[in-house]
């Protein structure tokens, strides 16, 4: 195993400094950053995408556990660290600079299953995971999502119907997956600390209801949610056939969106996609 220098001593010799601009906070304890990645299971000679690595301390802990790491970095400043983390583990790290929203995942991975572990950075993390989760062909190329966010966006996810919390997300996340709250992180385990404390949110794939199309529950997601103070019949007018179909299920559109299940909405998308 390869013996590092501790992060602390790698940052400043480049003379990094956490980037704002990029939503970014380095995490320097190497206890903490070994149980993430110990989050998924055993990593040993499988594929990890990682994203927003920065100077490379939840990537040396995915090293470590003998995993093959992509990493996308979009900070220049940060490449020269990863390359001597590359250096340290031979053949084992490949480094891609650029805008993680606009390369294709599946494509730089080589079309070969992989897990998704990042800290990601909080300006992009929500976009990314979205996209992770949407799309018609299922299961993934992802075998799991083990990811970093705001405290608050990670109780969204695995929220339950009936709840503030409860919204597209937590839809996006359980109609076809399980996700799971794996791990609180306390803001002061950063550098700089974050004015809010994070979690890690675990998701693997499930079984994908029959007849029921992604895009289509996407789209009533949005809607719904994007209205949720408005009841059903009023968010959900723009899309042909809603509130018909609702009614149908025996659905009460005075309801409002926080209120439906995931299956209900499931059960809607089903109608809707077999009406067309």
């Amino acid at each position: 195993m390869a013996d590092l220098p501790p992060l602390r001593e790698v940052i400043a010799r480049h003379g990094l400094s956490a980037s704002k601009a990029l939503g970014q906070n380095f995490l320097f304890d190497e206890q903490l950053l070994d149980r993430i990645a110990a989050i998924p299971g055993d990593l040993f000679g499988k594929q990890v995408l990682e994203v927003g690595p920065g100077p490379g301390g939840l990537t040396r802990a995915l090293l470590r556990a003998g995993a093959r790491v992509t990493a996308i970095e979009m900070d220049t400043r940060c490449l020269p660290a990863l390359a001597e983390l590359g250096e340290a583990f031979p053949g084992q790290l490949t480094v891609v600079q650029g805008d993680a929203l606009r390369i294709d995942h599946a494509e730089l991975m080589g079309g070969e299953p992989f897990a998704v572990l990042s800290n990601l950075p909080y300006n992009v993390g929500t976009a990314l995971f979205v996209r992770w989760l949407s799309g018609e062909a299922w299961p993934p190329l992802w075998t799991s999502l083990t990811l970093m966010f705001q405290q608050e966006v990670a109780q969204r996810i695995v929220a339950q119907v009936g709840g503030s919390a409860y919204g597209r997300l937590a839809v996006l996340a359980q109609w076809r997956a399980s996700a799971k709250l794996a791990m609180k992180v306390h803001r002061s385990a950063f550098t700089p600390p974050p004015k809010v404390m994070s979690a890690i949110v675990h998701v693997e794939p499930a079984a994908m209801p029959e007849g029921v199309s992604a895009r289509l529950l996407e789209r009533l997601t949005e809607a719904a949610f994007g209205q949720r103070r408005k009841m059903l019949r009023q968010s959900l007018k723009g899309v042909p056939g809603a509130v018909e179909a609702l009614e149908g299920l025996g659905i009460d559109p005075q309801r409002r969106a926080e209120t439906v299940t995931v299956e209900e909405f499931v059960q809607l998308a089903r109608v809707l996609g077999d009406g067309r």
